[in-house]
């Protein structure tokens, strides 16, 4: 492991003046789940201290490591109530050392707080990229990388408070939730806007805002009814994050005699013929050389990282998690990171990155899915993401018909949902901060864009939506991250062209961009509205002809017909095929057109387009 002197250094220059230089978690609450709690304190030579506690925060246990500048301490947290209490640290020789520490006041039903589901709409945003509020705080002197508009993959200045000065927008569209990409702490040199190799995880990039920013955020949020869900990382750090650079314990990460990468082999979790070495090289490489690939098979940083999650949760508010790079953890200890949460918020959602193309695969991480109940394991992870849905629309649209290609894909796709344990909770997306922009994938085709949108938000599963897309926005992944990730037009002050405001307002949307966002606005809404889509049973009919025919029904009787023609021909149906999910019903009226229909003999369906209908009797 690199010497890391320069910033230890730095730390105990701190420690000189103050014995203990940090405690996490910071601070806790009352009448939590877990019956006890584990504090990380850090000092110089802290270890060689003996300590107590307030007797009404009683000291189960005092965990020692090779390192002499840490302490765990975990207290019995069961019976302590709201208010501030101590821990005393004592050496022979040396002055008592004292560290206020405190709980907290939960908020009322905090524990039975409802999570996203099928009945959201979530809009994925990145916030150097997104909006810009506070132009005095796009560098920071305590930072290293500043803010420079000029480079791809640097520093934008996008910030919470750009967020929420655009709230109403989101709001407007039809978004419900929005998922931020990391906002702590991200002290890397270079590339640390994507937030992913954090350096504090207590702690909001402060040129992102504060930690009191974000709670405002989500404050805000839940003013307009809609949620926040919240980037976790529980795979890796960055390598400037304070306890990387002096480790508690040498296996708090992973390390091997030279760098070695992850091979990025996520089927050997799995594979019953997996060698030792690749499955080793899989979950314990490191995703890149300046994450530092955490240990969840060490108690110690497994605590820390259920301990830091639920933190957040409470802290902020939050509705919701995903988990980044869910699958590249150590496979038990991830499960039991996920089950911790869940026991502690039983109506919460998290959603886990399980990047793979094969429905069967992806559907081992669900929880209670028996696949992977075949080697007795549960991952508890409420939600995973359709991959495999996001493959077919990267093809789709550039096939003809034939037996297995062009939208049968998208069929497949569904004929593969055996496999899940819960196949209406899974996230469902065209795009995200990590693909090709699909706007450019489509050669900026609108029909497209309207074919793809039809089926993400009229179709089982949670749909994501990628910022930006609602207007059109296109950006080239061959070109580089920083290109699928372009600033949207009018998040800051300098910019001649503001998208946030609609056409007829001075430097507003531009045509191409209203035309994508009037669209998206009217699905995006009537999705809001329209509960049979969020939670109704799904009948779908094999293709014909590169079209697809899919009803959405409830018990309520409430019924969808959805049509997508992604043919360049006039297509005309034979209604009587279709007399199941028609259910008798023999009028219609048309959501993008708005046009009623009779629906007795035939329907013609024009080229590369879709058609919503609700069905009415």
């Amino acid at each position: 492991m690199k010497n890391f002197s320069l910033g230890i250094l730095l730390v105990f220059s701190v420690m000189a003046q103050a014995q203990i230089a940090r405690v996490e978690p910071p601070f806790w609450w009352e009448g939590m789940q877990r019956d006890s709690l584990q504090l990380l304190v850090y000092g110089k030579d802290i270890a060689s201290y003996e300590v107590e506690a307030s007797a009404e925060m009683p000291i189960l246990e005092v965990t020692k490591t090779e390192n002499p500048n840490y302490l765990f301490v975990t207290i019995n947290s069961a019976s302590v109530g709201a208010g501030d209490y101590e821990l005393r640290f004592q050496k022979e020789g040396s002055p008592q050392i004292k560290q206020p520490y405190s709980f907290k006041k939960r908020r009322e039903h905090s524990a039975l707080r409802k999570g996203f589901d099928n009945a959201d709409l979530i809009y994925l945003l990145m916030p150097d990229r997104f909006a810009n509020g506070n132009p005095a705080g796009d560098s920071h002197p305590r930072m290293v990388e500043k803010a420079d508009r000029t480079k791809p993959g640097g520093r934008h200045g996008g910030d919470i408070k750009g967020i929420i000065d655009h709230l109403d927008y989101l709001k407007d569209l039809g978004a419900t939730a929005i998922w931020s990409t990391p906002l702590c702490e991200d002290d890397d040199e270079a590339y640390s806007y994507h937030g992913y190799a954090q350096s504090d995880v207590y702690a909001i990039d402060p040129r992102y805002g504060s930690n009191e920013d974000y709670v405002q955020l989500s404050a805000e949020l839940h003013k307009r009814g809609m949620k926040l869900i919240h980037d976790y990382v529980t795979n890796h750090w960055g390598l400037q994050h304070w306890i990387i650079q002096d480790l508690p314990t040498r296996d708090w990460i992973h390390q091997f005699d030279a760098f070695t990468n992850t091979n990025h082999r996520m089927t050997t979790q799995f594979d019953p013929y997996a060698a030792q070495i690749d499955q080793k090289i899989y979950e314990e490489g490191w995703f890149v050389p300046t994450m530092p690939d955490l240990n969840q098979n060490n108690p110690l940083v497994l605590n820390y990282l259920i301990q830091n999650a639920i933190w957040w949760v409470e802290y902020a508010d939050l509705d919701g998690l995903r988990v980044d790079t869910y699958s590249y953890n150590h496979k038990q200890g991830i499960a039991k990171w996920t089950k911790a949460l869940m026991d502690e918020y039983p109506n919460f959602n998290i959603v886990g990155e399980v990047w793979l193309h094969d429905s069967a695969q992806i559907a081992y991480w669900q929880k209670d899915s028996k696949i992977g109940a075949l080697q007795d394991y549960n991952t508890h992870l409420p939600t995973v993401m359709d991959f495999t849905l996001h493959d077919a629309l990267d093809k789709i649209f550039v096939e003809e018909e034939q037996w297995d290609q062009g939208v049968t894909r998208v069929y497949e796709n569904f004929v593969n949902d055996l496999f899940y344990p819960n196949p209406n909770n899974i996230l469902v997306f065209a795009e995200n901060h990590d693909t090709q922009r699909f706007n450019t994938r489509v050669k900026g085709a609108f029909e497209d864009y309207k074919l793809a949108m039809s089926l993400i938000c009229t179709t089982r599963g949670i749909p994501q939506v990628y910022y930006g897309s609602e207007i059109g926005m296109q950006g080239d992944k061959n070109k580089g991250d920083g290109d699928i990730r372009h600033d949207f037009p009018g998040g800051w002050p300098a910019d001649k062209q503001n998208a946030f405001l609609p056409q007829s307002e001075k430097n507003g949307r531009n045509a191409y961009q209203e035309q994508y966002f009037n669209f998206s606005k009217k699905l995006f809404n009537w999705r809001k509205a329209n509960p049979v889509v969020h939670t109704g049973k799904l009948l779908q009919y094999v293709p014909d002809k590169n079209l697809y025919v899919y009803f959405r029904y409830n018990a309520e009787g409430d019924r969808v017909m959805v049509i997508l023609n992604l043919s360049r021909k006039k297509q005309t149906l034979d209604l009587k095929r279709f007399a199941e999910g028609l259910a008798g019903h023999k009028q219609g009226l048309e959501l993008l057109t708005g046009k009623a229909l009779q629906l007795t003999d035939t329907l013609s369906v024009m080229p590369r387009t879709p058609m919503i209908i609700n069905l009415t009797r």
